[in-house]
């Protein structure tokens, strides 16, 4: 969102003239918060990856210790994790779960 756009949103009128306009008010304040919340999240990550360039750990999954592939850093140069334990993280499973997991099939 442009900057003149969150500048019109903030500086609006207090009490809108119909349930329309608090409707749309809404709609737009929602928008502009979530969207500010989504480029603090990327703002967050791109940093973290910074610092782990600056401490040698770039491009190496955390999860597992093993290279994060180099496909997979060109389509997000702010990875942390390889494909494989990012799935298993957005699946809810945990790695220490995944770990026991596979030494109990041993």
């Amino acid at each position: 969102m442009s900057a003149q756009k969150a500048t019109q949103l903030l500086s609006r009128e207090e009490h809108p003239h119909d349930e329309g306009d608090l409707s749309q008010q809404s709609h737009e304040e929602w928008i502009f918060l979530n969207r500010n919340t989504l480029d603090m999240k990327l703002l967050r990550e791109v940093l973290d990856a910074l610092r782990r360039i600056d401490g040698g750990t770039y491009g190496i999954c955390p999860g597992c210790e093993e290279p994060i592939s180099p496909k997979r850093l060109d389509a997000v140069p702010w990875a942390k994790f390889c494909v494989s334990c990012q799935e298993r993280i957005a699946s809810g499973i945990s790695l220490e779960e995944e770990d026991r997991y596979q030494e109990a099939r041993q």
